[in-house]
């Protein structure tokens, strides 16, 4: 279970979310909602652990959560395989062997592809990719940052009946999207937790 109470999140310690509570519990997700630059990001990295709490509490096994940015972690000089077996290995489900491996391979439709070299793919594959290493990595809590980037619908699709899958098998998510997955999870809309505007400052609000 993930369990956010009365939380409060900034960049450069400049709060720009504060009262923030919910909870998520082994299999299902939640869907942050808001405009551009209103903190999902942040939260999200603070939740993740990735950025100081400046107030209230996030409690989840912490060895049991992943974040996954817009960035696709690819290893250009890796085939899609050996990029795999290195998120693998690094997470340290590297002992499960082939079959996390053609798992992920085969609920990306990567198969076809994993002995292309990471660096020859297109944005839409590297995407596929850089999703793929969830299924390999063995983590339940997951922190979602626009995971659709770049994918076409057929490939939306892909991710989020993996997504489903996840979810059955007891994991958690929390995303932020601007599409519809099309899974049945309740949405979060952060506008209501906006910090005050005597606290939150505007130099940084673009990269939030």
């Amino acid at each position: 279970m993930l369990q956010v109470t009365n939380l409060t999140c900034g960049r450069g310690g400049v709060p720009v979310l504060s009262g923030v509570g919910f909870t998520v519990a082994a299999g299902e997700a939640l869907i942050l909602r808001g405009p551009n630059g209103i903190g999902k990001t942040t939260l999200l990295r603070t939740l993740a652990g990735l950025q100081p709490v400046l107030a209230g509490t996030v409690a989840f096994p912490e060895e049991q959560g992943a974040y996954a940015s817009h960035a696709d972690g690819i290893k250009s000089a890796l085939t899609i395989r050996e990029n795999l077996q290195f998120w693998a290995d690094i997470y340290g489900g590297g002992g499960s062997g082939s079959t996390l491996r053609e798992t992920a391979l085969a609920a990306f439709d990567l198969l076809d592809l994993q002995h292309r070299m990471g660096g020859t793919l297109s944005a839409g594959q590297k995407r596929r990719l850089g999703l793929a290493r969830l299924a390999v990595i063995e983590r339940k809590v997951l922190f979602l940052d626009e995971p659709t980037v770049s994918l076409d619908g057929f490939s939306v699709k892909l991710f989020a009946e993996w997504l489903r899958g996840h979810l059955a098998d007891g994991g958690l998510a929390v995303i932020t999207t601007h599409i519809d997955l099309g899974i049945d999870a309740p949405e979060l809309d952060l506008t209501p937790y906006q910090a005050a505007p005597d606290q939150r400052g505007g130099s940084d609000e673009a990269f939030l």
